[in-house]
């Protein structure tokens, strides 16, 4: 039964080569276009492409143009050539400025970069450019039905970017430079002000600036412990109702000891 279900499907795959190989020699090219759109509906998207491709410089100026560039870049897309698809979509908005599918094309070209966003841990380029572009439509497109999922994609790579920069800084803490940590998670609550996180990445500083001071030389200890009693202080006027204020008012209060323990010494030293 397998192998006759194999032959079977054989027999059909090289039907559809040979009727796709006929296709191509023919000379007849409003054929050629009705078979590029019968192979795009049924999504057999390489053999519109193909067809498409070498349509497209004959049919310029025509006023099929528009529908086959249109599914042309469709094409690049459903195949995943995310590159290509990008380069089409913005093509044809320069082409059909004023068409009824230039808003489409524009939101698709953004897309197509979210569409090349990797993993938080790789580099993040394609997602800063979706944000980009993104952002570029909504501020374009004030009325477009596509605004709300514009902003839910710029929501995800705001929070992939907020990873990246959060997972960096918890490697610098992790490693033990601490001084290193304190400054990332300050910077990553200065890249994300609106973060849900930004008490905790606060209180990474806190930490992170406590273990630094306790870490250095004796000489330098007093005055980062009082940069640690002034993260504490800027924590709470910024988070009052925190559940995090009592870690912090310890980290505080064993810092003001330090700092005074740290006096004692030096007045003992010098008599």
């Amino acid at each position: 039964m397998r192998s006759a279900a194999l032959i079977v499907l054989i027999a059909i795959g090289l039907a559809s080569c040979s009727e796709f190989s006929k296709v191509q020699k023919s000379t007849d090219y409003d054929y050629k276009l009705r078979m590029a759109d019968k192979y795009y509906v049924n999504k057999k998207y390489n053999n519109a492409q193909q067809l498409y491709e070498e349509l497209f410089p004959l049919l310029k100026g025509q006023p099929q143009f528009e529908d086959v560039f249109y599914k042309y870049a469709y094409c690049s897309y459903h195949l995943k050539d995310w590159m290509q698809a990008e380069s089409l979509f913005k093509q044809f908005t320069e082409v059909f400025p004023t068409s009824a599918r230039a808003e489409e094309m524009e939101y698709m070209r953004a897309y197509t970069y979210f569409r090349q966003s990797p993993k938080q841990e790789l580099d993040q380029v394609s997602t800063q450019k979706t944000i980009g572009f993104m952002q570029t439509f909504i501020n374009t497109h004030p009325g477009s039905a596509r605004i709300k999922e514009a902003n839910s994609i710029i929501d995800q790579c705001r929070a992939k970017l907020e990873l990246k920069e959060y997972k960096s800084a918890e490697l610098y803490y992790n490693l033990g430079h601490y001084r290193a940590a304190a400054i990332a998670f300050t910077s990553l609550m200065e890249s994300f002000p609106d973060s849900d996180k930004s008490e905790d990445y606060k209180y990474q500083v806190i930490k992170s600036y406590y273990l630094f001071a306790q870490n250095s030389v004796d000489e330098k200890k007093a005055g980062r412990y009082e940069q640690v009693v002034t993260e504490c202080l800027d924590f709470i006027e910024r988070f009052p109702e925190s559940k995090l204020l009592n870690e912090v008012s310890k980290f505080q209060s064993l810092s003001q000891n330090n700092i005074k323990a740290i006096q004692n010494e030096q007045v003992k030293t010098s008599n």
